[in-house]
């Protein structure tokens, strides 16, 4: 199952070097000038669960395969965008194709690096932004109002149906709210409008090294902005550094020469997985350890289907073991003794942390 999220934020913030870390390349161009992005970067991240790796020395596991989020850059918005501004109906059909947003704030002063409005203000960035996805949608929703009202005249019950749901959105939309602020019960079908404003997003605050552990005066208006949507600080300059050493110690001795115990990109990741209401299950044998990423509330039969077709269509049932039970009692075979081995039926909601070994018949 294939999650991505963009990365989106306004020019000159950092966020092609904060993608370069985040994937570990130098696909992006880093440059302190507007639009040096214009098509978007694709890069893949590691999301280093560190159960996955217990698991795998207790089994013998030659190899450990982590679970991958794909990461967009995305090109600087600035005001407008909605209207065409710098490029801005380009670059918001692309923040349309990602599931989620990583909006990236620049909390940091540097005046080697200008600001596209000439001063400092995270807030007032993240409202631009957030402006000019709000108009996007309003303008998209307004644009299909009428093929929908076609609809409700030759008798479409499901045209109806939409169309209360757009003009209830369009509403809050007009308040200058974004769409997801409505917490509509029903995500999917919500999803299925393909709305900018209705993308989970976590915001991430781009300050000096110093300033990583306590934040500063920027990163924590951010923070009380974001209470409900999530926020970390990076600092996506010194993160580029980690990224190019070579081995783990090395970036761990680094990360601790800064009071860290993990890197700022790990808590990216774990807080968009979160967002985008994941959970992660496990396959765990002799040649591999690996991560499997599903939505929360999956079925063990369609979890079988993210491994392979051929497991979804021909399943029996699923022998699984919690995360906690395998370390207790070291492994499937004393899992299988204490009796905490179990078979579960196709209609088994996996939980967070299951090893699964999956029967089919093909």
């Amino acid at each position: 199952m294939s999650v991505n999220c963009g990365i989106v934020g306004l020019p000159n913030i950092g966020k092609s070097t904060l993608f370069n870390a985040l994937t570990q390349t130098a696909l992006a161009e880093a440059a302190n000038y507007p639009f040096c992005t214009i098509e978007p970067n694709v890069g893949r991240v590691a999301i280093k669960d560190r159960r996955l790796v217990e698991l795998a020395k207790i089994a013998g596991s030659q190899k450990v395969i982590y679970n991958q989020l794909e990461v967009v850059d995305i090109a600087g918005l600035v005001k407008g965008a909605s209207k065409g501004e710098g490029l801005g109906n380009k670059f918001l059909s692309h923040i349309r194709e990602v599931d989620a947003i990583i909006h990236l704030l620049r909390c940091f002063e540097d005046s080697d690096v200008p600001h596209v409005h000439n001063d400092i203000d995270p807030i007032s960035d993240a409202e631009t932004v957030e402006m000019e996805l709000i108009l996007a949608d309003i303008d998209s929703i307004e644009r299909r109002l009428p093929q929908l009202q076609k609809g409700i005249k030759s008798g479409n019950k499901e045209s109806k149906k939409t169309l209360d749901l757009m003009l209830e959105i369009l509403e809050v939309l007009k308040n200058g709210k974004p769409a997801r602020s409505l917490g509509y019960p029903n995500e999917g079908e919500i999803r299925l409008l393909q709305l900018l404003t209705t993308k989970p997003i976590m915001y991430v605050c781009n300050v000096e090294d110093t300033n990583l552990i306590s934040g500063n005066e920027l990163s924590r208006s951010v923070e009380k902005m974001a209470n409900k949507t999530g926020s970390c600080c990076v600092s996506a300059k010194l993160e580029a550094e980690i990224a190019n050493l070579e081995s783990e110690e090395e970036k761990a001795d680094f990360l601790s020469e800064f009071g860290l115990k993990e890197s700022g990109l790990d808590s990216i990741v774990k807080i968009m997985y979160n967002l985008l209401n994941m959970i992660t299950f496990f396959t765990i044998g002799p040649k591999e350890a690996r991560a499997w990423p599903i939505r929360n509330d999956t079925t063990a039969e369609k979890a079988a289907g993210v491994i392979h077709s051929d497991f979804e269509r021909g399943f029996i049932k699923a022998e699984t073991i919690s995360f906690e039970d395998y370390l207790q009692y070291g492994g499937e075979a004393g899992c299988k003794d204490a009796g905490k081995s179990r078979f579960e039926g196709k209609e088994y909601i996996v939980q967070d942390g299951d090893v699964i070994h999956f029967r089919f018949n093909t």
